[in-house]
């Protein structure tokens, strides 16, 4: 299976991608090919909302997502990773979210599996419900299967993060597809 990793946090050594270092590992000892993708220090811009792609492009827009569109297209499989920031993703995930409209008709017909990977300083039970209803609805509204969350709570630092019982369910997922 190909899979598609976009991270999103501007730190490129920070606690998500930690996670997704040990989902990557998992993946690939499972047999999978994996694509990394850095959307946090990609040349993407907002939507425009400007119609001109009609859902299924192309988009006005010359920058960095065309790369990220041409890779989900040839995926079986994207992994969403990205910090909690005030209880969602980031805005350098939401962008490329947001950019899908472009494609959208395109890639709700491939049926992708998706899993999200997500990071938060706080362990309180009330931080991720929103992301990952979020996330929940994406895959409804984009026909994506979703294979599952790691849902890092506590994952601050790299070092605390290192030290959490998400990394082993990161790799655990990535090795479990």
């Amino acid at each position: 299976m190909r899979i598609v990793i976009i991270k999103s946090s501007p730190h490129k050594k920070g606690s998500s991608n930690l996670l997704a270092e040990q989902f990557v590992k998992g993946a690939q000892e499972a047999g999978h090919t994996v694509v990394e993708l850095d959307a946090a220090h990609m040349n993407i811009h907002p939507c425009l909302g400007c119609e001109h792609c009609g859902m299924n492009g192309p988009c006005v827009q010359k920058d960095d997502m065309q790369q990220i569109r041409d890779a989900l297209l040839s995926a079986d499989m994207a992994v969403f990773v990205t910090p909690v920031y005030y209880f969602g993703m980031s805005a350098q995930l939401k962008m490329v979210i947001d950019r899908f409209y472009s494609f959208t008709c395109k890639l709700s017909a491939k049926h992708l599996k998706t899993a999200l990977i997500a990071a938060a300083w706080d362990v309180g039970d009330d931080v991720m419900p929103y992301l990952a209803e979020h996330y929940k609805k994406l895959c409804r509204y984009m026909n994506f299967t979703d294979c599952g969350m790691i849902l890092g709570t506590g994952c601050g630092t790299p070092s605390m993060t290192r030290g959490s019982r998400h990394m082993g369910e990161a790799r655990r997922l990535g090795k479990s597809l």
